[in-house]
């Protein structure tokens, strides 16, 4: 399969300029100069950037300065430190992966897609040059399944518009049920050498999201292991869910447990798609929830990595402060090592 070279141990600075109260006082608060410098003193090769459109529009939709002032500090602030950078576009006009945004029609209606369009290709116009460090992540998490081919269209319009500025940018594309390791296989043929396969993953969910309060049939009270039996995994995910359909049988028998074999399996058929389309494969998020005891969350992050080792598959931590999943965050400093060598395949 083929190798993404300079994007295999990297961290998403999510919340800083997405999924926030969009301020400059949140902006210059949130994220500083010491936290690149963090992140390359930590040995990770690059940082996963988030942003939402209402960075850098008005209400009316007009680019606004200032806003992609933010993206060129965080190129500048990324090659400074000897970091890679992807710049990926959490929400659109139209569309978010969070229904709680009340943003609809994305992929209904053709102003929506030409407004996306118009973003990327003042992306490529602005920070194509940049190619040496910086890759272009067209959207965030695609949702519903139903929408798989509309996407892979929508898609490729849109490289096809930033090829036209940026031809050799590498570019990646994620699928349905929110980035899902299930969805890889759907994926249109990339459509030129410089094209990403990306996944997102937080699996099993029980575990990983355990007491979440966004998700609504969850107790918040609710706490398990990751080494529980997949009998129980199942019975949970169904209770606490709402997952009906969900099956365990084909990870191993009901007594078993998840480990590394779990991670083998799941990402089979991924890895397999992309062996087959020269294409490189990388996980764009994943993490263990800050309700999980740190040390419990260790036994996760080993299985998982020790896959994405093995494969080669560049991945990035959500996420490097706060957000339910900060690896910053006081919560983590007796395991903050250890984790990061995990992450860094030492």
């Amino acid at each position: 399969m083929k190798q993404w070279k300079g994007y295999e141990h990297g961290i998403n600075f999510g919340g800083w300029l997405s999924q926030c109260v969009h301020t400059k006082e949140h902006y210059d608060s949130f994220i500083s100069d010491g936290d690149f410098k963090t992140v390359r003193e930590w040995g990770l090769d690059h940082i996963r950037i988030p942003v939402d459109y209402e960075l850098f529009e008005d209400e009316h939709n007009n680019f606004q300065e200032e806003g992609f002032a933010y993206i060129a500090y965080a190129i500048r602030m990324c090659r400074d430190n000897g970091l890679n950078m992807i710049l990926d576009l959490h929400r659109t006009p139209g569309y978010s992966f969070d229904n709680a945004y009340g943003e609809f029609g994305f992929f209904e209606e053709e102003r929506y897609q030409e407004h996306f369009y118009k973003i990327w290709e003042e992306f490529a116009k602005r920070f194509g040059g940049e190619k040496d460090m910086l890759a272009f992540e067209l959207l965030n998490e695609v949702t519903k399944k139903e929408y798989c081919d509309r996407w892979n269209r929508i898609a490729e319009t849109c490289i096809k518009k930033i090829r036209a500025v940026a031809p050799d940018i590498s570019i990646l594309v994620g699928g349905y049920y929110n980035n899902s390791v299930e969805a890889v296989k759907d994926l249109a043929m990339p459509y030129d050498e410089n094209i990403i396969y990306n996944f997102h993953c937080y699996d099993p969910l029980l575990f990983t999201h355990q007491g979440a309060p966004w998700i609504p049939p969850m107790d918040t009270a609710f706490r398990c292991p990751f080494e529980m039996s997949y009998a129980e995994y199942e019975k949970g995910s169904k209770e606490l869910l709402k997952m009906e359909n969900i099956s365990f049988g084909r990870f191993g028998t009901a007594q078993d447990v998840p480990g590394e074999k779990y991670f083998e399996l799941l990402f089979e058929e991924a890895i397999k798609a992309a062996a087959e389309r020269n294409v490189a494969l990388y996980c764009g998020e994943y993490g263990v929830i800050d309700r999980v005891d740190p040390k419990e969350a260790l036994k996760w992050y080993k299985a998982f990595h020790k896959v994405m080792k093995h494969y080669q598959i560049g991945s990035a931590a959500w996420s490097y402060r706060r957000m339910d999943f900060g690896l910053s965050d006081e919560r983590m400093d007796e395991v903050r090592e250890e984790l990061l060598s995990i992450i860094k395949w030492q």
